[in-house]
Order: C-alpha cells, then structure tokens, then sequence
C-alpha cells in the first residue's frame, strides 16, 4: 500500500485537517519532475526565459532570503553541497521553522522554494496543533490527579474510617512543621514533581486490607519515605460536592429546583459510581494520549517519506538536514505524552485493577471489532431465501388468481397492514444499513458520533443481515397465511390463519426485549433506551441518538399506525370474522390523528429543552418546523377522514407552508448547501462526494418526495392496478427513502463543518461556514468533544471542588 493510502487509513477521522498534507506535496514533488523532465528537451531559448523568470523570483523573494541570517540555529556559512538551512523564528509570539533554500538558481529552483514553503506551512501547522493538545492533556492529567486525591480519600472514608482519626494528628503536626501543599496525593517519583499529571499515587492500600498490622514495620516504612509521600488529606472530602446520580425524569426534576451537586454521603454505593466513572475517565483519557502519540508518529513518517521523494526526484541531500531539524524540535523530542502513558498506566493498574497488570491493560486498550465470516454467510442465506419467498409469492398470486379474487378488497383492509408493518421497518433498516457502509467508505466516523460503546457497533453488513432475517420472518409469514387462506384442507382453521400475524409480532418483540446475549443485545438495549428517552422527552438530556431517532420515527408514521391498527384488530374488533367495524368509531379516529404525531411532537419538546439550556433561537425555529408538521398531518388526516372542499384547503395550504419551510430547513440547515459564495456554487466549500452532481440531484429528489402529500388533496389515492392500502403503503416508502437519503447528507454536512470549525478555531484560518443549530456543533457532548478537535469521550468528572483556590 502506498504511504498516502496508509496515511489516510490511519489518522484520526476528527483530525485529518491537522495532519501534514502528504498528497498535495507529492503533487508539488511532480510539478518539479514534469519541470525536470520538460527542461532536458527544451531548446535554448526556453532555457533563457526559464532563468529570466528565476531572476525574477529571486529578486522577489529577497527579503524572504536575507531574513534568514537571523535565524535561531541557522548558519550564515555554508557549503557548496548543503541545498537549505532551516531555522526557527519568533513570529506573533509562537516560534515557526522556515526553510532557506540555497539553489535557486538552479533550474526549476522557483518550483522547489514553493516546496519548501508548502513544506514549512506544513510542518508549523502539525506543530502548533500537537502543542496545543499536549498542554491540554497536561490540564486533563492535572485535573484527574484531584479528582484521585478525592477519591483515595472517600476510600478511606468509606472503608476505613477508624483510619481517619489515626491520621488526623500526623496532618496536623506536618501542618504546623511547614509541610504544606496542595490537597493532592500525587507524590513525586522519577523526578516529576507533584501535580504533574498521573504520578504514582500513594496511598493508604485499602484493596489490601488497608494498614498493615505490624506497627513497627508500618512506623520505619512512615518515616524512611516521609520526605518523599504525604497521606491523603482527608479534610478535602469538605471541600468538594458530588454528582453520580445518573439522568433520570426524577433527577431532571429535582435538578430544575435544586442544585444536582450534593454532598458527599459517604456510602459504599456512592464510592462505587464514583469509581466507575473514573474508571471511564481514566480509560478515555487514556485512548486519547493514544491518539495523540499516533498522530505524532505518522506525522514524523510522513515528513521522512516526502523529504526522501524530494531526494530522489532532485538527486539532492536535503533530507538529513530537515529531518534534524524535525528530530529537535517539540514534535520529535517532546517525550510528555510517553511519560504521561506510562505514569497513568501505572495509577490505572494500582488503583482500578489491584496491581493485576494484565487486566489493567486489557481495560485500557481498545476494543476492536471483529469480522466474521459466519456474518457474510448468513447474510447470503437469508437473501437468497428473501428471494426465494418473494417469487413464491409471486407465483402463489398469479396461479390462484388472488388479485381477481372477491375478499381482495376485504384482504387489503385487513390483513394487508398486518404485514406491511414488517415492510417498512425493513425498507428502513436497509436504508440505514447503506447509510453506514457511505459513511465508513466517506470515513464519517459515526460509532463516535452516536457514542456506541467501542466494538459493539453494526457494521452494514450486520444491518443487512437482521434486515434479511426480518424479511425471512415476513415473508414466510405472508406466505403461510396465503396458503392458509387459500388452501381448502386448511380453511377451517380461521383462527390459526389470523394468528399469524401476530405471532410474527410476538416473535420480533421477544428478540427485541430478549434479555440474553444474542442477536446484538448492546444495539437492541441501546436503541430501547433511546426509544424511551424519545418518549419522555423533554425529561431526559437531548443527545445525538436521541434525537436522531426521534427523526426517524417521523418517517414511520404508517409504521406506528398500523401497531395502532394491530391493537385494535386482536383486542377491540373480531378478528376470527375479519371484522374491522372499529375504524368508524370516533375514538379511533381520534387516536388515528394522536399516534401519528407523537414523534414530532417529541422532537418539538426535544427542541424546546434545547432551547433552554442552549439560549440558542435556532431551535426555537426548528420546534416551529415541528409544529407546523403536526398541524399540517392533523388536517391531512381529518381530510383523508371527512372530505370536503373546506378540509382540503386547509389540508393543502398548511402542506404547502411547512413543505416549503421543511424543505428550506433540509438543504440549507440540515445539509448546509446553497451558498451562493462557496468555492462551489450553490453548494459547499468542503464536500465528502467528489462528483458535485449527487447533492444536486440529492436537492431535486428531496423536494419531489416531499411533495407526495399531494396525492391526497390531489385524490390520487387508488391507482387503476393498486389498492387504496397499497398507494398508501407506496407512499410511505418513499418518505422512508427520503430519510435515507437525508441521513447521509445530514451527516455530511454534519461532519464538514466540523472540521471546518475547528480548523478556524485552532489555526485562524479565515473559514466563512454558517453553523446552524445542528451542524459544526452537534447536540451532544461527543459532538461537542469533535468540535474542539476531540475524537473521544467526554466522561463528566464526579467531584467538584467548591474553592476556587484549590483548583
């Protein structure tokens, strides 16, 4: 594999406009072959231009060439072999390397001095930004180190607390001899002073059976190490409050009287949830100085392997020179984040995993996911019996005439939404599965995105194959009940044939809720609890799955209509005499209009709750946008219920603004394209497709399927060969493919503005993006962590100090 691929395999997704641009320097690297290659069959005259033009350039860049007699660690001397001289410069209080290239005029010089200064524009950008996330993960190590002082004192507290009383005199005693510090338990070994990050803490053992019961090893052991380890401060659990208590609608309402800090009860359950939750900060952190020792390791191969290109295209020695300078500078010496590895490996194993050092890292390194072939198989399996059944089916219509059947009208009224349940959640997790597989191929690095727990997330393929196991189900199903319905020899079992339905239900809810390790119980329990945080919402934080999902279920109105209407068929009507006189009831109807807006109004209180903890008025529109959708789906429904030529302008003018408005708030918010000024017209300055063409005709199939309500004020509503059922089922697929297609691009232009956010927020770059309420700063904090160049977790910390002046 080519070192530009392996580059771009490797870096950090969230990162990629950080790292050194190795393709646009090897394209650099080719101008100055093709100059090379053309100047050896140029004819003399060309040559004399070709120097005319390097005088020029010379005379241009001399002040840029005289400045270097200053630079720190350049030489004014030089040999007749040496091509540049690198040094650094103070420039806007940051010190930036410039490169003096000494061959200019040589032939095609004027192409590799704009080499060289690509090269340095690079190499300071890598620079500043590894700079910038040292010290920030020196600030992070910093603050762990408190929140461990806290924590081996509540230990203490909690399962030793005979042991407080024994200490409180020695804190004294050191206190009034002038042994002062901060309250911190971080002790210095190998030269690093205290609070430096993730020293060796010690403390009292209590996994050990706490102090030792011989009292004279225990004093010698106090005294040979007292110039070198102070005890934990107990008084610092008075200086601190605690929040553990996970978000829950009691919480989220006490939270809106009082505050959701309390103080410390010093329980062993409260001592329990404050060590998972620095176990989950410090496991975090962790993959974050990983990150961070990668990104400089591929930086450093990727600048010996394009100098080397240099060398070899120029049959010049310029890489030994550069590559020194690369060596000595912050980037290849800095050894803080090794240190920083080793010392918070060494608190993790001590504290988190009883010394077991094999279990530590094992908790510490990532977890990565594994392809399986069983998955690829049984993928193939279940499509080719979906293939199958599906021609069965078929068949078992055409040769039975069931289309010219008399029950035809009565089937598609009745058993027809039975099945078409199973119709969209397939045609919707097919959709969701080919939205992973562009999102890995554009390395959209959605696992961070939703916060799936590492290694549990689907791939498409896994997507694929629970889709083909449903339509397994499905259409076995379908085809059972036709059989039965058809078949003489089992007409008389009327109550069987009826059953099937919802057995299949019975079936899908069982592996749903199936508490056992099977079929995928992370995803299944993840997307249960975001489903119930949709439901009460506003109760519960609005995070990025949320909301999400919240959004897909506006596209699955039909869906949750006909769990309406399988309710209401088993329960209220007679389903052995495939009766649904029920439909004409006013309660119903009722419900038939409620059930289908719940899942905007949900996103209208996910948007409100926003809104009050933002003070963003962004989603105070977006709210709007729901709304009016509520509106508009009310009138469309009563329409579709009464008729008449009042209901239908309403029906159709309430459509007609909130499809204006939605389709508005698609292209321009959600997918941020129709900027008029961007480097492409009409769309974005950044795009993650190439071929420009896709997002326009992304534009024209989103407005025209959002426009197929009219087939309602329009009373297309039965085609000369489709049932009412079936048109109705039809559209519904379509909105299900819109949101498919919405995916993608939502998180298009979710991802773009990120990095371009972040780029203007880390190198003051003039960047003119329009973040929206949604976009370059997503709902939820891991958003908010890729924001801030962050490709990892935020975990909230459980201790806050109450005086400032510890901090």
């Amino acid at each position: 594999m080519k070192f530009g691929r392996e580059l771009a395999s490797q870096m950090v997704p969230e990162w990629q406009g950080a790292y050194m641009d190795y393709n646009n320097l090897k394209k650099l690297l080719k101008e100055i072959l093709r100059f090379r290659q053309q100047n050896s069959l140029s004819d003399p005259m060309a040559r004399t231009g070709s120097m005319r033009r390097r005088l020029t350039l010379s005379r241009a860049f001399s002040g840029l060439t005289n400045r270097y007699n200053n630079l720190k660690g350049g030489s004014p001397h030089k040999n007749e072999d040496e091509v540049i001289l690198v040094g650094s410069v103070q420039q806007e209080g940051s010190e930036n390397y410039q490169t003096m290239f000494l061959k200019l005029s040589d032939a095609g010089g004027e192409y590799e001095l704009e080499f060289f200064k690509a090269l340095d524009d690079e190499f300071n950008k890598v620079l500043k930004f590894y700079k910038e996330k040292v010290q920030e993960v020196k600030g992070e190590a910093e603050e762990l180190s408190k929140q461990m002082d806290v924590l081996i004192a509540l230990r203490i507290k909690v399962d030793k607390p005979g042991v407080v009383h024994k200490f409180a005199s020695e804190l004294n005693s050191r206190s009034s001899s002038g042994y002062s510090g901060p309250a911190t338990v971080v002790a210095s070994v190998n030269g690093v002073k205290p609070g430096q990050g993730m020293d060796a803490i010690q403390e009292v053992e209590m996994s050990s059976g706490g102090i030792s019961g011989d009292e004279q090893i225990r004093t010698e052991s106090q005294n040979k190490n007292a110039s070198r380890f102070r005890p934990a401060q107990l008084d610092v659990l008075g200086q601190v409050m605690i929040n553990v208590d996970p978000e829950t609608p009691v919480s989220t309402l006490r939270n809106v009287i009082m505050s959701s800090k309390s103080d410390p009860s010093f329980s062993e359950e409260e001592l329990r949830k404050v060590e998972e939750k620095l176990r989950q900060a410090f496991v975090e952190f962790y993959q974050q100085l990983r990150l961070l020792k990668s990104y400089c390791f591929l930086n450093m191969l990727a600048f010996s392997k394009i100098m080397k290109k240099y060398d070899k295209i120029t049959s010049r020695n310029a890489s030994k020179s550069y590559l020194e300078m690369v060596d000595k500078s912050y980037l290849g010496s800095s050894e803080e984040v090794n240190k920083l590895i080793e010392r918070l490996e060494a608190a993790f194993i001590k504290h988190f995993t009883n010394g077991n050092h094999r279990k530590g890292m094992k908790s510490l390194k990532p977890k990565h996911k594994k392809e399986r072939h069983r998955t690829t198989f049984f993928l193939g399996v279940f499509t080719g019996c979906s293939i199958a059944l599906v021609a069965g089916i078929i068949v078992s219509i055409h040769a039975r005439e069931i289309l010219n059947h008399p029950g035809r009208g009565q089937y598609m009224d009745t058993i027809f939404p039975l099945y078409s349940l199973f119709g969209y959640i397939f045609l919707h997790m097919l959709m969701y599965g080919a939205n992973t597989y562009f999102w890995k191929r554009f390395s959209v690095n959605y696992p961070f995105i939703f916060g799936f727990k590492p290694g549990t997330e689907l791939g498409f393929r896994e997507i694929f194959l629970v889709a083909s196991g449903l339509s397994v189900l499905a259409l076995a199903a379908t085809l059972a009940n036709l059989d039965m319905e058809m078949d003489q020899r089992t007409a008389r079992f009327q109550m069987l044939t009826e059953l099937v339905p919802l057995g299949l239900v019975a079936v899908v809810l069982l592996i749903t809720f199936c508490p056992f390790n099977i079929i995928y119980l992370s995803s299944r329990f993840f997307l249960i609890r975001c489903a119930w945080h949709c439901m009460l919402a506003p109760l519960y934080k609005v995070t990025m799955p949320d909301f999400f999902l919240a959004d897909q279920l506006t596209s699955q109105i039909q869906a949750i209509r006909c769990i309406q209407f399988y309710i209401c068929y088993y329960i209220w009507g007679d389903f052995t005499a495939r009766s649904t006189t029920f439909v004409q009831s006013k309660t119903f109807e009722i419900f038939y209009i409620c059930v289908a807006i719940v899942p905007f109004w949900s996103r209208v209180l996910q948007c409100l709750r926003r809104l009050f903890e933002e003070k963003n008025i962004s989603h105070g529109f977006n709210s709007l946008k729901y709304f009016s959708t509520v509106a508009a789906l009310i009138l469309r429904t009563i329409y579709d219920l009464r008729r008449g030529s009042f209901w239908r302008i309403l029906a159709a003018s309430s459509s007609g603004f909130t499809t204006i408005y939605n389709t508005y708030w698609d292209i321009v918010i959600d997918w941020g394209l129709m900027q008029r000024n961007s480097k492409n017209p009409w769309l974005r300055d950044k795009l993650l497709v190439s071929n420009k063409a896709v997002y326009f005709i992304a534009i024209v199939v989103n407005i025209l399927l959002r426009l197929v309500w009219m087939q309602l004020v329009l009373d297309i509503q039965e085609a000369p060969f489709l049932h009412r059922k079936a048109m109705v089922a039809l559209v519904a697929c379509l909105e299900i493919l819109r949101r498919g297609i919405w995916n993608f691009f939502r998180f298009d232009d979710a991802y773009i503005n990120i990095l371009q956010s972040l780029i203007q927020c880390c190198f003051d770059l003039r960047i003119n993006v329009k973040l929206s309420y949604d976009r370059g700063r997503l709902e939820n904090e891991h958003l908010n962590n890729v924001g801030k160049y962050r490709a990892f977790k935020h975990v909230p910390l459980p201790f806050h100090y109450t005086d400032d002046k510890i901090m």
